[in-house]
């Protein structure tokens, strides 16, 4: 049987239908309450004007239900399993398995049930207005908005509307596929008990991260299909073969070059997928194959945008292309670097510049250099939060050389360095360094192992710093700590 995500998009008590409203005029209309929306709202409002936020769904958006804290809420008590059972006396200790209805019910002690009212309090308390719906461009700062009863209210924007509405799953054009009823991210991060037969199209951070979560929650045959030569090919080639390699200990069936050509279920019954001249049998597939922008029902075309595409903007965030400058875009819908903390970052960015700028402040790109968003093209950090982890920033070696930069590398096994092997015995682990040699500089860095996410943001300050290797040879590691593996990388590159 199909799985139904358990969430209730019924307006909640909490809710303020556009009939309820008692302004339609508002200095800034956010299209999209998900965590960049909030975050343009609440910058915009510390400016010193009014906002209304439009959301049809929950508050909160994909993060806080469907994607970032559910997923890792599946996933940290594997981590956590894992890391006992890699140190001697503690493993002795452990004398069970993952509880999977307990770690359900983690989940969704994390998604507040899916229940959004206490982020609807949070925008109340802030002072930003709520208004349930679904928002579409009208016109030069307008907006309508169709409510969940079907009554329409049209909202003015006397400075900004900013289009906040993420991105959606994306279907590959595979034979049967939209008719047997597959997961999206948000079934498998929100399913109601573990899937016996999981079958994952795709085989980057979602498909690693799903792989992880199910197999080792109970699932008895999880099967990775990838079209290309290694997973997360965005990555380090080295991070795919590592990452590929363990969750085939862990149990995994990863097939790589492999296309699903054709997929039909029979009834209630199983899901028959066809994958390189190789027939699977599964109970549900989870599509994991790339994401789309939620922006062909926004009235992209009133302003002369496409339908259904990125929507371009600047670095201060204002859409390209659009006269008067009042049409702002944060987030995955720009297609500038999908995250949920660049589109944090950007929303920061876009609210104290609407702000700015409305109150008389020059409205040319230059003086706002301390308010762009240049992290989005060369220090975007991301942890892929697989068994074991990825950590990653800035630029891989393939990228850099492409760019044209003189590349000098180093890498190290995480292993050797002493506060690795005191977290956990046999720790295996891998790491790299990519500097740009004429500046003497950290372009990218890439950690591999268990826990490795805290090692990220010290190599995030290094490459959005430029520090100078003269410089982050002063930075002393404490021993004994993972970190010391930035002395290793840094002793292989020399001064």
């Amino acid at each position: 049987m199909t799985q139904e995500h358990p969430v209730d998009t019924t307006p909640h008590p909490t809710d303020h239908p556009p009939r309820t409203l008692q302004d339609t005029a508002y200095d800034v209309v956010v299209l999209g309450g998900g965590s960049t929306g909030e975050n343009v709202a609440d910058y915009a409002h510390r400016g010193g004007l009014s906002v209304i936020v439009v959301e049809p769904e929950l508050v909160g958006g994909d993060c806080s239900y469907w994607a970032c804290m559910p997923s890792k809420a599946l996933l940290r008590p594997v981590q956590a399993l894992d890391a006992a059972r890699s140190v001697a006396g503690a493993k002795q200790a452990v004398t069970g398995e993952l509880d999977a209805d307990a770690v359900l019910a983690r989940r969704d002690s994390f998604t507040s049930g899916y229940d959004d009212a206490s982020q609807v309090s949070w925008l109340a308390d802030t002072g930003v207005a709520l208004v349930r719906g679904a928002g579409r461009l009208v016109g030069d700062r307008r907006v309508a908005v169709t409510g969940p009863d079907g009554d329409t209210v049209e909202l003015t924007a006397r400075h900004a509307v900013v289009l906040c509405t993420g991105t959606a799953a994306a279907l590959p054009p595979v034979d049967g596929l939209d008719a047997v009823g597959a997961w999206t991210s948000r079934e498998a991060t929100s399913a109601k008990q573990v899937p016996r037969r999981l079958a994952i199209l795709g085989g980057g951070v979602v498909g690693v991260e799903m792989a992880t979560a199910w197999k080792s929650l109970g699932a008895e045959q999880v099967t990775v299909l990838q079209r290309g030569d290694r997973l997360l090919p965005a990555s380090e080639p080295e991070v795919g073969e590592r990452v590929a390699a363990a969750l085939r200990e862990r149990g995994v069936d990863v097939r790589l070059d492999v296309e699903v050509t054709a997929v039909r279920r029979d009834g209630d019954g199983p899901v028959h997928l066809t994958a390189g001249g190789d027939d699977l049998e599964a109970d549900e597939v989870l599509v994991a194959a790339g994401r789309r922008p939620r922006t062909a029902e926004i009235g992209l075309e009133t302003v002369g945008l496409e339908p259904g595409s990125y929507v371009e903007t600047d670095d201060a965030m204002q859409v390209t292309g659009v006269e008067g400058g009042w049409l702002y875009a944060a987030g995955d819908c720009t297609g500038r670097a999908l995250l949920t903390h660049q589109g944090k970052y950007q929303a920061r960015i876009c609210g104290t510049v609407i702000a700015a700028r409305a109150k008389g402040e020059p409205a040319e790109p230059a003086p706002w250099s301390a308010y762009a968003a240049t992290a989005d093209r060369a220090a975007v950090p991301q942890v892929v939060f697989s068994e074991p982890q990825v950590a990653s920033i800035g630029l891989t070696e393939a990228q850099a050389r492409d760019a044209g930069l003189q590349v000098v590398t180093s890498e190290y096994e995480l292993g050797q360095v002493a506060g690795a092997a005191l977290l956990a015995d046999g720790y295996s682990g891998w790491a790299k360094l990519v500097v740009d040699d004429r500046r003497k500089v950290v372009v990218g860095a890439t950690f591999l192992g268990p826990d490795v996410a805290e090692l990220l943001h010290s190599a995030t300050i290094a490459v959005v710093g430029e520090v100078p290797l003269d410089r982050l040879w002063h930075a002393v590691p404490a021993y004994p700590t993972v970190s010391e593996i930035w002395l290793r990388l840094l002793d292989q590159i020399g001064r």
